[in-house]
């Protein structure tokens, strides 16, 4: 197999993935390009785990990426550190068990933490892209953190995937952010402005290997919308309509991020029966999933600017096919830009992110299963909660056919707290907390959010609660009966 002059430029050190791999340390620090489980190496992480030696590897990336890493190489015991994010179950386990020390960090800062030694030196950087020369690349279908990865690594390695269309290219917008401290403002206005290059540039001499993949991402799975998907999608809509043509600060524009995963794409998808006037719609978040992709075809979003191509297999079919096309509304930045605070405000971004729970007051859970049992991490949506304009929380209002409730008492974990959250959307209805005190945000999250079964139990709480007292009235003897934390 051989890539050819279109993807490898100048004199670089072609090789194979088995040779590449022997390069690595057994116990290195290993920054890997990735996010959405999309734009990750493949072929260097395989021969890891087939390297036949004890490896006790401390892996970071810029998001969630494929199994060839979270699965099979993870389940060679070759990773003892995992951060800032996963997404397979054989990760989720071992995290849960311990065997793997796994860290859940927020995106937006995480470049920083990398370039600053906070995890100590990154000894090697495995970035997979769609061609190379002797001192830059040009990423794949995510950037992540590419960037600071490559920036901090003392040595690089890149996997070259012929797979992946040379004209991604025209997607790529590598605006480097520079060093703390003392570093220029990100110079982004506007959604689809470009600030950068298609290129990520690095001294010659880190390059160390090139190897070339021809395997393809994992694509996302999502399932079909639920009637209860339909349900928050409409109540979200009605919501976003009134907000918009009540406030000036949207007359010309709305900006929307919406969380990654099939009820945040199904968000995506419904949006196009949004009453929002002739105000133009604009995406500026993390991934870019099939149900934006949809907007684009329809001509109702002008612009999605996002760090990763988060895509079905057809959808991933769909925009190789046609990435000419989607280049003039399409926007690949590092996660620094898509996810840096200043930015978001800037723009004066909607989030709308999903949880696990929220508790009456608004807390909101998004990561521990019962407080205790991670799923996958907090990723990029407090960078979203806490710096957008608006910020939305929805979930199905319930949880295992209705056994399970999802508005409860007191949240056993809490990623957001209720200073982050405005909004909180479920099929039952939206509850408006802004500028609400905390017996009024419980009042509201019951009677709009809670599925009707377990009203009466929440009122009986929050009554109890109130006799005690307190600015945040609670019971903590009895705010978690009745669950165990499986």
């Amino acid at each position: 197999m051989t890539a050819g002059r279109e993807r490898l430029h100048g004199q670089v050190p072609v090789e194979s993935a088995t040779a590449a791999a022997e390069r690595i340390p057994a116990s290195a620090t290993v920054a890997v390009s990735g996010f959405g489980r999309v734009g990750y190496p493949k072929n260097v992480p395989l021969a890891l785990a087939e390297r036949g030696e004890e490896l006790s590897l401390t892996l970071l990336s810029g998001g969630s990426v494929g199994d060839e890493i979270d699965t099979t190489l993870a389940d060679t015991g070759a990773i003892d550190r995992r951060l800032p994010y996963q997404a397979t179950a054989s990760l989720r386990e071992k995290a849960n068990d311990g065997s793997i020390a796994y860290h859940d960090r927020h995106i937006a800062g995480f470049g920083d933490e990398i370039r600053t030694g906070v995890y100590g030196p990154i000894d090697v950087a495995v970035i997979e892209a769609i061609a190379v020369g002797e001192n830059w690349l040009i990423p794949s279908t995510s950037i992540g953190h590419s960037v600071a990865c490559i920036d901090a690594a003392e040595t690089l390695i890149v996997e070259v995937n012929e797979t992946q269309p040379l004209a991604l290219r025209e997607l790529h917008d590598a605006y480097d952010i520079g060093s703390l401290p003392d570093r220029d403002p990100i110079p982004l206005t506007a959604p689809g402005q470009r600030i950068g290059d298609p290129r990520i540039e690095f001294e010659a001499d880190k390059l160390e290997s090139v190897v070339e993949t021809n395997i393809r991402d994992s694509p996302y799975s999502f399932r079909a919308p639920t009637d209860s998907d339909l349900g928050i999608a409409a109540n979200f809509r009605q919501f976003l309509a009134e907000e918009v043509e009540s406030r000036p600060l949207y007359d010309d524009r709305v900006t929307l991020q919406f969380g990654v995963g099939s009820l945040g794409n199904a968000l995506m998808g419904e949006l196009a029966d949004a009453d929002l006037g002739n105000r133009a719609v604009a995406y500026y978040g993390e991934v870019i999933q099939d149900g934006l992709l949809d907007l684009v075809d329809s001509g109702d979003l002008a612009v999605a600017s996002a760090t990763s191509l988060a895509l079905s297999e057809e959808g991933q079919d769909r925009l190789f096919d046609n990435v000419e096309t989607y280049s003039d509304c399409i926007v690949l930045r590092p996660a620094e830009v898509t996810n840096g605070p200043e930015v978001v405000r800037r723009l004066g971004v909607i989030a709308v992110n999903s949880a696990l729970e929220v508790d009456v007051y608004g807390h909101v859970n998004s990561t521990h299963v019962g407080g205790t049992r991670v799923l996958n991490g907090i990723g990029g949506s407090a960078d979203f909660n806490r710096n957008a304009v608006l910020s939305v929380v929805t979930l199905n209002s319930t949880a295992k056919d209705g056994n399970i409730n999802r508005i409860v008492p007191m949240a056993p974990h809490v990623d957001h707290t209720e200073h982050d959250v405005d909004v909180v959307v479920t099929e039952q209805g939206v509850a408006d907390l802004r500028g609400k005190a905390p017996r009024e945000r419980a009042r509201g999250l019951i009677v709009n959010c809670a599925h009707p079964e377990f009203r009466p139990d929440l009122r009986a709480y929050l009554e109890l609660a109130a006799d005690r007292g307190g600015h945040v009235p609670h019971v903590l003897s009895t705010a978690f009966e009745g669950r165990d934390g499986s």
